[in-house]
């Protein structure tokens, strides 16, 4: 199949990827996953601690989180692909621990050529970009996820994009019904996207 082939080609490649400094800090690159054929590509801003150890996208806490909604949403069996817009883990320590650092717009744009050829090797009817830095990387610099989230918008790509929160927004919510309300809405966001997967609308 064409698409696993450039898949694992392009998996190959980023693994050295030089293009912005993250590589020497991060443990690895941690490209993205899931079925080369899927018809939604969700999209995040970079691998955590967790992913950046394990080399996969979405295991972390953040990626429970999504897990979940992805079920709560009738998407748990469909066929979906899973990326950061950001492919090494940028931190700062803090004690013993690595601390999530924001990736620069330098950063991001270094990285978008990864992004772009996932995409293109895909060609998902669906993008999901979670949060301000995917938006931003699908969408242009002047997307608001406040003002955008829930929306349908044009992708240079052809794919239609949902702009939502990164799941991790949910963990930083400062109580339970906070939380609560923020999974509420976060699901009923990737329940609009499996809508547009199954029928067009």
């Amino acid at each position: 199949m064409a698409q696993v082939r450039k898949l694992a080609q392009l998996r190959r490649e980023a693994a050295g990827c030089r293009r912005c400094p993250l590589w020497k800090r991060g443990t690895q690159t941690v490209f993205g996953q899931g079925d080369p054929t899927a018809a939604i590509m969700l999209v995040g801003e970079q691998p955590g601690d967790a992913e950046d150890l394990a080399g996969e996208p979405f295991v972390g806490p953040a990626g429970g989180i999504l897990a979940r909604a992805l079920e709560a949403a009738g998407l748990s069996a469909v066929p979906r692909y899973v990326t950061n817009a950001v492919k090494h883990f940028k931190w700062e320590p803090r004690g013993k621990r690595r601390i999530h650092k924001k990736p620069r717009v330098s950063e991001v744009a270094a990285c978008h050529y990864w992004l772009e050829e996932e995409i293109a090797a895909i060609q998902p009817k669906v993008l999901v970009a979670m949060g301000a830095t995917a938006a931003r990387a699908l969408l242009g610099p002047g997307i608001s996820v406040v003002k955008a989230r829930g929306q349908w918008l044009a992708s240079s790509s052809g794919s239609a994009v949902m702009v939502t929160v990164h799941p991790a927004s949910i963990l930083r919510a400062p109580d339970a019904e906070a939380r609560r309300a923020g999974m509420a809405a976060f699901v009923a966001d990737l329940k609009r996207a499996a809508k547009r997967v199954r029928t067009g609308g």
